[in-house]
């Protein structure tokens, strides 16, 4: 069997398999969803109009947020506060526009009835204590806005609550500069002459995310993770908070609503145990987050329940530093223990030698195609040994051509006789294809290739190339390896065979430039292996 037949065909089921999967997600039948009443962080019926957990009544979509808007902007966001619960909504990446070049920029967070996302938290009390704000109660703030001075690296915003019994509510925000991580603050003073207790919840509430700009060929998730001491990273999409609502508990972890290039994260302290749940609430909204255990608040003290939001772009290095396991929101699927290496190989060399995405993609397959470089060898070898057959094959199939079990008795006498293994580069391609679907994954998921030029025509690696000249390269770079290859004796499978370049040409049209530029490069890389051992180590380079 040809190699480059082999690796044609597991290409071609790839590509397939991906059609399949895009085609199921747009037209596929979707289950019946029942509706659900909302809740509050303990799992109880909570009123969404007034908070109060007793009734199952919930206010239309579009009247969520009711309360006066602080408007928040720092180097890296601009967001509104609710000051109804504090919520935090309409958060813009500033440093991230939706079409290169254009002012709009990327919104994760949104107040809108059609792309609802908000950040919800609040405390809710236990044993009877007086009930202090959740994510629906009135807060009050001294501002209307507020902006990251230039001489400042930290920005608090402030918001207050209190009763009539000496008990004190503040929630508190803080920004510090340059970081995508929204530090909360639960302060509770006690001044009363009861002890209180309760615990603290923080919540992402979204309707189902589709991605407006994305690739039909290309599917990425959208939807919830948790991260848990138990079972690590777990996705939990809206269909699974649809069908069963999840409960579990874990010292640390975290829970997020991810999509593809950004993450939003609940990220509760390490140290903590919390219980995590989803819910899937009426109008086709979605719960996901956790509260923690109770803690009690004596008499004339003063406690802070903490937690932190990571709003942002999924770059794995920032986002190791917030919390364990929270850089596998960029999702190598299985493949994760391969494409993190090649994520860091990518990212060392862009840094570090060429500070082009472009170039480093390049630099990326060729330390790939050296390191594979004694297995090609091999592959190669075996296909310049069956090239050589090629003749002799070809009268066995004119002499045997009627008689398919005799052509294949006198094609193995003669591949036994000149010591010809058929099947000796397939072994080779096998190891090599795990690497390269990694590879494949990690320039889908890379957020840093978002927008990101390379040379001349391709001002952005993260969609097809505007002029195709790309695809085309790599349609020539398929048919000149297939020239480098036995032919089929086959006629028919000749022409299949021939068909292949064209094929697979129609189908990068519409891929990512940077995808492309790594077939280019892997391309180009093999013909110039292949030419090189068949030349210089069989010793007759074909013609």
């Amino acid at each position: 069997m040809e190699n480059i037949r082999f690796v044609l065909i597991v290409i071609l089921s790839m590509i397939s398999l991906m059609l399949w999967e895009a085609w199921q997600a747009d037209y596929g039948p979707k289950p019946d969803v029942p509706l659900q009443t909302a809740i509050d962080a303990n799992g109880n019926p909570i009123n969404i109009g007034t908070g109060e957990s007793q009734g199952n009544s919930e206010l239309p979509l579009s009247e969520v947020a009711a309360g006066n808007v602080i408007t928040v902007t720092t180097d890296v966001y601009r967001l509104e506060i609710d000051t109804q619960g504090g919520t935090l909504r309409n958060l813009d990446l500033l440093d991230y526009s939706v079409v290169k070049g254009e002012e709009q920029k990327v919104r994760l967070l949104d107040s809108s009835a059609e792309k609802l996302f908000l950040g919800q938290s609040g405390l809710l009390s236990s044993g009877g204590s007086v009930k202090l704000p959740n994510h629906n109660v009135e807060l009050y703030s001294t501002k209307s806005s507020y902006q990251l001075e230039d001489d400042k690296n930290t920005l608090s915003v402030p918001l207050t609550w209190t009763d009539n019994n000496g008990l004190k509510y503040t929630k508190t925000y803080i920004f510090n500069r340059g970081e995508y991580t929204i530090q909360l603050a639960q302060k509770v003073e006690n001044n009363s002459l009861n002890d209180w207790a309760g615990r603290q919840y923080t919540q992402l509430l979204r309707v189902p995310h589709t991605d407006e700009k994305g690739n039909t060929f290309i599917r990425t998730y959208s939807g919830g993770v948790v991260y848990t001491e138990e079972d690590k990273y777990q996705k939990i999409d809206f269909e699974d908070m649809a069908e069963e609502d999840l409960k579990v508990k874990s010292v640390g972890g975290w829970s997020a609503m991810i999509q593809h290039y950004f993450a939003t994260a609940w990220v509760p302290p390490i140290a903590d145990e919390q219980h995590y749940f989803t819910k899937e609430l009426s109008n086709s909204r979605f719960v996901i987050g956790s509260y923690s255990e109770p803690a009690t608040v004596a008499a004339n003290s003063t406690a802070v329940f903490k937690s932190q939001l990571f709003v942002g772009p999924k770059i794995q290095p920032m986002m190791e530093a917030v919390a364990p396991g929270l850089e596998l929101t960029v999702d190598y699927s299985w493949l994760t223990i391969i494409g993190k290496p090649i994520y860091a190989l990518l990212n060392w060399i862009h840094d570090n030698v060429v500070n082009n995405w472009g170039f480093a993609i390049m630099g990326v397959t060729l330390c790939i195609k050296a390191l594979f470089f004694p297995l090609s060898a091999a592959s190669y070898k075996s296909m310049a040994n069956m090239r050589k057959l090629q003749p002799r094959l070809a009268q066995l199939k004119e002499s045997y051509g009627d008689d398919r079990q005799r052509f294949n008795e006198e094609m193995m006498s003669l591949y036994r006789k000149e010591k010809v293994n058929p099947m000796g580069g397939c072994l080779p391609i096998m190891v090599q294809i795990p690497v390269f679907i990694s590879l494949y994954w990690v320039l889908i998921e890379t957020v840093e290739l978002r927008q990101a030029p390379f040379i001349l025509w391709v001002h952005d690696l993260s969609v097809k190339d505007p002029y195709f000249v790309l695809p085309v390269i790599m349609g020539i770079t398929m048919f000149l390896q297939q020239r480098l290859n036995p032919a089929p004796v086959d006629p028919l499978q000749a022409k299949i065979m021939r068909m292949f370049p064209i094929v697979f040409t129609v189908f990068f049209l519409f891929f990512p430039a940077g995808l492309v530029l790594y077939w280019v490069t892997n391309n180009t890389l093999s013909i110039i292996q292949q030419w090189y051992i068949t030349n210089k180590i069989v010793g007759k380079a074909p013609t």
